[in-house]
């Protein structure tokens, strides 16, 4: 209750006594709650910030470990262990305190207590040397402090856990079941207010679902095409099924990326706001399980490492991160490091998975007098399967073929070297393409030179050949080249100034788009490169996207707001590069196509298909007819409609105008003039003749 201060009241009382001293003093009010209130505002609305801060009775015990499974060694031999334990533990934080239990006669007891610095140091031990072999006999078992009182306040009697009610989801795959294998895309526009999904009919796309703040900035297809995730300012929301349908949210405040793993099983999100020092785990990273939705690891995040941080195995098995001279590689579903240790690679500056193995390239950098190399590293045996020196290299860029049949080194020599006190500056460079034929025994590597500054370079999706754009703006040129079985690359077509930054295979192979983006204004090329025909030309003014559908048939060019702030729009392609479909929309930022699974069929299936492919397509050609007959019928009747809607109005304009004939006539004094108007009175007819031209035509006779 709110009082006064006693010598205020008492300053008062003497200035009540001296003016009147029969007065009575004045009631103090009464700010108490009235018998039976209940406040509807709990502590934790008033003040959680300070009630997050408050003392905890676990604080000072989290941040120790215990370790089990330590060798029992006399007085004489207890320094020794210190240090080599020590030398291990260390190098998951600051040790604070260790303690070594010891028995009557001076010898350990055969565990260890070690304190580190807070607790997110100690579950990174727990996680990184629980079950460590430490030698042939003893095998460490790391527990928190606190996971004693956790384990001794288990209850006496089994509860069965509730089960959880059943959510239906629907099918979530409901969209390979389309007769016409018709794509779906999504489409964010009015500046990430408006998403809408699209069903790629033809002629014109019919509208799925379209929803307003359906996300805060942008949308994403899984790999496989399952879910659609939204971006949020609390995380992330994956939706699915027939009516897109909430299927789980992932909580992560100021989540800006994420990642799905391959076969879509788990979910990486990245916050770079996130303060891991104010919690007692990182935050920054976090791994989710897509179907539970629960949180299986979170990581600390380094300021200086590209998007993706981690990196994913093709089935999801394993996943990785590099450091600083080491290569860490953790496995699922336990998410702990593989054999409980990284891999030291000396000068490491980056890796790739295989998409079809389990196999890591990796490329270190020059130091001294030792070379650049690239090695394959076949997982979890650790053992590498081939290594490939390189001298003289500035950078080295790594592509993988879709199937896994090669690997492409694209590495930037220098001719000089000249070192600074905190630069390197290189000169007289020139690229190199070291191919990896993967299939082949022994792994042979095949180089091809080129002189010219390398600007783009992709493989075919489902081929042998790789394309790559080279030289200087405006005068640079593509090549595309074939790769054989025991043979060097082979150059089998090049064109020669032609104005194009980007490649882009379709799906299946075959057929590319050469695209000058951005500076380039828009121009696009559409090559067939079974006979390496240009099939069209076309130009899509400013376009910063372009992006194929799943099954090869169509291709979308964008505008992108977040590139032009004018002309927002998208366009749909063809595959042999005519315009279907002409789309502008206000503030328009993105387009993305729903990826398919890979197909069931066999590679030898497909081939067969391919070979009977006359008899399948005139199946398709006659469908494909019948829709352009009903499309035709459709547009004939929408036409007739609006001729008829015009004939009427028409009709009744007439009507109207014949009824004020006689108001038009007393207003033009007397005199009819609706027979001449818009005649100009009489007509006179006037015929003008010109000289054009004369000709003498001269005949031998």
């Amino acid at each position: 209750m709110a009082r006064r201060k006693e010598s205020d009241r008492a300053q008062q009382n003497n200035d009540d006594s001296d003016s009147n001293p029969n007065d009575e003093l004045e009631e103090e009010p009464d700010f108490d709650d009235p018998e039976g209130y209940e406040d509807d505002i709990s502590e934790q609305d008033l003040m959680g910030d300070l009630i997050r801060q408050r003392p905890k009775e676990t604080d000072g015990v989290e941040s120790i470990v215990v370790i089990d499974g330590v060798p029992q060694v006399g007085p004489e031999r207890i320094e020794k262990l210190q240090n080599v334990l020590k030398k291990l533990f260390q190098k998951f934080g600051k040790i604070t305190n260790e303690y070594y239990p010891l028995n009557s006669d001076g010898s350990t007891k055969g565990h260890v207590f070690i304190e580190y610095s807070n607790a997110s140091e100690a579950l990174e031990v727990l996680k990184g040397t629980n079950g460590y072999k430490f030698d042939k006999n003893h095998t460490f078992t790391v527990n928190l402090l606190t996971d004693f009182e956790k384990y001794n306040d288990i209850l006496d009697k089994w509860e069965n856990p509730v089960p959880q009610p059943f959510k239906e989801q629907g099918c979530l795959q409901y969209y390979l079941l389309d007769q016409d294998a018709c794509d779906q895309f999504s489409v964010v526009y009015e500046q990430g207010d408006k998403v809408a999904v699209y069903l790629n009919t033809q002629p014109e796309p019919s509208l799925l679902e379209e929803r307003p703040r359906w996300t805060e900035t942008l949308v994403r297809w899984s790999p496989l095409g399952t879910y659609l995730a939204t971006f949020h300012a609390k995380g992330i929301a994956l939706w699915g099924g027939e009516k897109f349908q909430q299927i789980v949210r992932f909580s992560h405040p100021g989540v800006q990326f994420i990642d799905f793993s391959p076969c879509e099983k788990y979910l990486v999100s990245f916050s770079p706001l996130a303060d891991s020092r104010a919690t007692d785990e990182p935050q920054a990273i976090i791994i989710w399980d897509v179907l539970s939705g629960l949180k299986r690891r979170a990581f600390n995040a380094d300021k200086s490492q590209a998007l993706p941080i981690f990196k994913w195995s093709h089935d999801d098995k394993y996943f990785a991160r590099m450091g600083v001279d080491m290569l860490s590689v953790y496995e699922t579903p336990s998410f702990g490091l593989l054999d409980k240790k990284s891999i030291k690679v000396q000068g490491i500056r980056d890796f790739a998975w295989s998409p079809t193995d389990n196999t890591i390239a990796y490329w270190v950098g020059e130091e001294k007098d030792t070379p650049a190399r690239v090695t394959l590293l076949e997982l979890p045996s650790r053992n590498e399967v081939r290594v490939k020196n390189l001298f003289s290299v500035a950078d080295c860029k790594m592509y993988w073929q879709k199937s896994g049949d090669y690997l492409c080194v694209k590495v930037d020599r220098y001719a000089k070297l000249r070192k600074d006190k905190s630069d390197i500056k290189y000169s007289g460079i020139y690229y190199n393409l070291e191919v990896f034929h993967m299939r082949e025994k022994q792994i042979p590597v095949d180089s091809v030179e080129i002189k010219e500054t390398i600007q783009a370079f992709a493989w075919e999706p489902v081929g042998t050949k790789f394309a790559v754009i080279h030289g200087e703006p405006p005068s640079t040129s593509v090549s595309f080249y074939e790769v054989k079985t025991g043979q060097t690359p082979t150059m089998v077509k090049k064109y020669e100034r032609k104005p194009c930054n980007q490649l882009y295979w379709a799906p299946s192979g075959q057929f590319i788009v050469l695209a000058g983006l951005r500076a380039m204004s828009g121009t696009l090329e559409f090559v067939d490169t079974h006979d390496f025909t240009v099939m069209n030309t076309g130009e899509h003014f400013m376009a910063t996207d372009v992006e194929w559908d799943p099954t090869g048939r169509y291709v979308a060019t964008a505008v992108s707001w977040w590139g032009h702030k004018v002309d927002n729009a998208y366009w749909l392609w063809s595959f042999q590069g005519r315009i279907l479909k002409r789309v502008a929309l206000d503030k328009f930022c993105q387009l993305q196509w729903r990826p398919r699974p890979p197909s069931l069929l066999s590679a030898q299936q497909i081939k067969d298909i391919k070979k009977s492919l006359k008899k399948y397509s005139a199946q398709f050609e006659v469908k494909d007819r019948l829709k352009m007959t009903k499309a035709s019928k459709e547009l004939v009747e929408k036409r007739r409609k609006l001729m008829q809607e015009y004939e009427d109005l028409r009709k009744q304009k007439q009507e109207e105008y014949a009824e004020q004939r006689r108001r038009r006539i007393e207003l033009r004094n007397n005199v009819d003039t609706d027979e001449t108007e818009g005649r100009g009175g009489e007509l006179e007819e006037e015929t003008v003749e010109f000289f054009i031209k004369e000709e003498t035509t001269f005949i031998d006779e």
